[in-house]
């Protein structure tokens, strides 16, 4: 059967294994400015334009660029000649993150936050309107009850990362799917 014609995933069935994360993968995703890079780079983008973007040096980004490459989350691009004739080399993100099993769970503060705090910057930047749908729960779960939400939850995106090449022509949209112990005392109301 050609590409073209294979089935989509089978819905609940993992597109894809997930992996533990290596302690360099779990240090390169603690910073908040490597996750908004990531995110930028689903597009080719250069060091200077990542700069001009994030409102940073081009020497801070490319730090960071430096350390998502050796980790392999971001490659280099195909080198093209910029407005000024220059040689640009734009980077891309592989999307390996995604498929990494809770890489900061053990992290600690702050890189444990770091995602969140990306998304909030990305949130603040984009607006009020750019909210697409909202839901805010809270739930009384054992456990197991914790696993099997997460579980089922992630294998819906799993099935979405996994085809998300097949839809480039439609909008782009960005979530975060978070569960986390309120402060103060477990209430059992």
């Amino acid at each position: 059967m050609a590409d073209a014609e294979q089935a989509a995933p089978e819905p609940g069935v993992p597109v894809r294994a997930r992996r533990p994360a290596t302690p360099e993968e779990t240090r390169a995703l603690g910073h908040p400015l490597r996750v908004r890079i990531l995110r930028l780079c689903l597009e080719e983008l250069t060091n200077k334009e990542l700069a001009e973007r994030l409102g940073v040096s081009p020497g801070t980004v490319l730090y960071h660029v430096r350390r998502l490459v050796a980790v392999g989350f971001l490659v280099p691009g195909t080198p093209r000649t910029g407005p000024s004739g220059a040689l640009e080399k734009p980077y891309r993100s592989t999307g390996e993150t995604w498929w990494l099993e809770s890489p900061l769970q053990d992290a600690g503060a702050p890189a444990a936050h770091a995602p969140v705090q990306a998304f909030r910057r990305e949130l603040d930047e984009a607006g009020p309107e750019s909210v697409r749908t909202f839901s805010r729960f809270s739930l009384h779960l054992s456990d197991e009850d914790v696993a099997e939400l997460d579980r089922r939850i992630v294998a819906v995106l799993d099935e979405f990362v996994a085809t998300d090449d097949g839809r480039r022509e439609h909008p782009r949209y960005s979530g975060m799917f978070l569960l986390h112990r309120p402060p103060g005392p477990q209430a059992r109301d």
